[in-house]
């Protein structure tokens, strides 16, 4: 197939830049009352980020920029079975790391790693190359063509929620569905498979507790305001103490102890606290920029794989910002998710700029003329 080769996709770059620049102050920020008390040291969660995630995540950006992605379709096999594998090995004892009622982690002694975040990056590779074959996936017969990786997708997902993490579960469902959906799936099949599991989602919602108990604070935060809803209740305090300009850099209260997970899945309150309101609206925009150029990627990529893998990609960051702002602004259920290059967390943070080298790698070919 004839390509046509360019230059990077140097706005998508410099947003990139922007993201993480900021991101690694707000988690400096975030970090330091928690790492003095439990660490000594005010800088240790944002050293482990840099030497763990960053350093890693951009050596690996830099590869996979250079790394022709159409390569990636010939490997999508084994890293599904490596995903699987992975998320396997977190059943096996002492072999998984369990933290807040959710075995997630592998410990490797030196760090830990976090296979869901791989199993979202893999899926989109797999869905990419699945999807992108139009003449096999658009076809009207259901067994061949949709019910495969919904297979694929759901065995995931499973494995995911018995973890449980149910959080992430519900965003590779949304990234998978989004890919589903621009690749062309039938509409009665997303129809159907929609019903199915928001039957499975209300399922595990009320034969499992303290998800009826996020539910109920999420339609009631005040309802047990020391117990369930505290999170989300301080959460929103610390949003609405930042009002429009905050409180400054590195004075947010919250993160002295009150906000609970304030350097992973609270980290946005934190920064709302000591920004206020207009400068995380600006960084909301700039974010929003960077997914819409990950957009504009997909749409001149080289063909349907660049497509729907720059799709997945973009997904992904969408996906995760919308949970997690969503959830700490009370407009969804609270649940356990990183924000892309903001949250603590090196998996998260390893794979974020694995997609992002992937993306400047699929901006370097021009769409054929005849495609």
């Amino acid at each position: 197939m004839p390509k046509t080769k360019h230059n990077f996709d140097y706005v998508l770059l410099i947003l990139t830049a922007i993201l993480l620049v900021t991101g690694l102050a707000v988690l400096w920020s975030a970090s330091t009352a928690v790492a003095k008390q439990t660490f000594g040291d005010t800088n240790y969660f944002i050293i482990h980020q840099l030497t763990r995630g960053v350093l890693i995540g951009l050596i690996a950006m830099w590869f996979f920029s250079k790394f022709d992605y159409h390569k990636l379709k010939i490997f999508a096999p084994a890293l599904i079975i490596l995903a699987f594998v992975l998320l396997l090995a977190l059943f096996i004892p002492g072999v998984g790391f369990t933290a807040n009622g959710s075995t997630s982690w592998l410990d490797f002694g030196i760090a830990l790693f976090q296979p869901s975040e791989f199993a979202k990056l893999a899926l989109i590779v797999y869905l990419a190359a699945w999807t992108g074959n139009h003449a096999r996936y658009s076809n009207s017969r259901f067994w061949s063509s949709f019910f495969p990786p919904l297979v694929i997708t759901g065995l995931l997902t499973g494995l995911v929620v018995a973890q449980p993490d149910l959080g992430t579960a519900l965003a590779i469902v949304f990234i998978a569905g989004i890919m589903f959906f621009v690749g062309g799936a039938r509409l009665k099949y997303l129809l159907w498979t929609g019903v199915g599991g928001l039957l499975l989602t209300i399922g595990f919602i009320i034969f499992e507790p303290y998800r009826m108990r996020r539910i109920t604070a999420f339609l009631d935060p005040s309802s047990d305001a020391l117990g369930i809803s505290y999170q989300i209740n301080q959460a929103l305090i610390a949003i609405g103490s930042g009002g429009l300009f905050g409180y400054g850099y590195g004075l947010s209260r919250q993160k002295h102890f009150y906000l609970p997970e304030a350097i992973n899945d609270s980290i946005f309150a934190v920064m709302a606290e000591e920004l206020g309101f207009i400068r995380v609206a600006l960084i909301l925009i700039v974010f929003s920029w960077f997914i819409f150029r990950g957009l504009q990627i997909s749409l001149n990529a080289a063909d349907s794989f660049g497509k729907m893998l720059a799709i997945g990609i973009s997904g992904y960051f969408a996906v995760g910002l919308l949970i997690n702002v969503g959830a700490i602004l009370g407009l969804i259920p609270l649940t356990g998710i990183a924000l892309p290059l903001f949250s603590y967390g090196s998996s998260s943070m390893i794979v974020s700029l694995i997609g992002i080298g992937i993306l400047l790698n699929i901006s370097k070919q021009h769409r054929p003329q005849n495609d």
